[in-house]
């Protein structure tokens, strides 16, 4: 395996990683922002408000984009699997 070799396994990892945790961080900043706004608008300064919100949409997130992450993950072990079987 060569250098660009490795590089475009790195490469390909890391748009994999990216793109499984998009949906979960996406869910997470919106949530995040609304509490936040929430809580500037309405002067609560309780700390602890943004976790069971922010926890539950992720969750609910989480089941709803597992197909799509199960889809992705397959891809990528097709592609290194690929990559051992014919490595020239």
């Amino acid at each position: 395996m060569t250098g660009a070799d490795v590089l475009d396994v790195a490469r390909d990892t890391i748009w994999t990683v990216l793109i499984l945790a998009a949906p979960m961080m996406v869910v997470a900043l919106i949530i995040g922002v609304a509490i936040s706004l929430l809580q500037a608008l309405t002067q609560i300064q309780e700390m602890t408000l943004a976790f069971i919100p922010k926890i539950l949409a992720m969750f609910v997130t989480l089941l709803l984009t597992l197909p799509f992450m199960g889809d992705v993950l397959q891809s990528y072990m097709t592609r290194i699997a690929e990559r051992i079987i014919s490595p020239g």
